[in-house]
């Protein structure tokens, strides 16, 4: 399994949003600016986000994107499976109930079974909110704290 540019992008623009005021929506320039990300890839990114119902929008001058629940409550899987679909490491684990013809024969099953419970355990039960205290309690915590 191989987080894409994707993932790794949405991730950063809910630290920014989870950085900023709430009440205010930030502008795709302004996080595209924070954040080094074009505003076309951005548009993307968001577009996933806002499907999925973890960002809002608005139009306008005042326009822009925001959190739609507190930082606390999206974690980093729901982030990660909002842009880049199932984390599995297997095509066959992707369903809820594998359809795999050798499932019921598969030695290697046990390995992938064992990635894929690894990775949800770790995306799973880490918050936006935990990333942004991490990087507040980091020693060289500044402006330029890169994901």
């Amino acid at each position: 399994m191989k987080i894409s540019t994707k993932g790794r992008y949405a991730l950063r623009v809910m630290i920014e949003l989870a950085s900023s005021d709430s009440e205010k929506y930030i502008s795709a320039k302004t996080i595209s600016q924070h954040q080094n990300i074009s505003e076309k890839y951005l548009e993307q990114i968001i577009s996933s986000l806002n499907r999925a119902g973890i960002v809002k929008s608005t139009r306008g001058a005042m326009g822009g994107y925001k959190l739609v629940k507190s930082p606390v409550e999206y974690t980093v899987g729901m982030v990660l499976r909002s842009v880049e679909g199932s984390l599995a490491p297997v095509s066959c684990l992707e369903d809820e109930k594998n359809k795999c013809p050798r499932s019921n024969d598969c030695i290697s099953l046990y390995v992938w079974e064992k990635i894929y419970e690894a990775v949800n355990d770790v995306v799973d039960t880490i918050t936006i909110q935990d990333l942004l205290d991490h990087k507040n309690n980091t020693p060289d915590n500044n402006d330029n704290y890169v994901i």
